[in-house]
């Protein structure tokens, strides 16, 4: 059984059991987390498909680490003016075990 949910702009197929990197929510390490913006739901080969959303279906988790990703370097750079400037950032982000997907 496999879904396609929603969260932080961004859609995610999951299943039961496994981790994914999503962006950061709040909570700590050990909170549950539900996910109700459901898209599609697969149950051994049939396909419920959301109009937009599936409705009843929930995915639920737990957070697992709260962290922040590798510095990504930004460069701005004007030629013949002598202008230039750099900057880091680093993402925040949030790992969730999928714990069950329930119709």
């Amino acid at each position: 059984m496999f879904a396609v949910i929603e969260t932080g702009g961004k859609q995610y197929l999951v299943e039961a059991g496994q981790k994914i990197r999503i962006e950061k929510l709040e909570g700590k390490e050990g909170d549950a987390v539900m996910f109700d913006s459901v898209l599609l739901i697969s149950d051994s080969g049939k396909i419920e498909i959301g109009m937009p959303l599936v409705s009843g279906a929930k995915v639920s988790g737990t957070i697992a680490k709260q962290g922040r990703d590798k510095k990504k370097i930004v460069f701005r750079y004007k030629a013949k003016v002598r202008r230039r400037k750099m900057k880091g950032h680093r993402q925040p982000f949030t790992d969730v075990e999928i714990i069950t997907i329930k119709k």
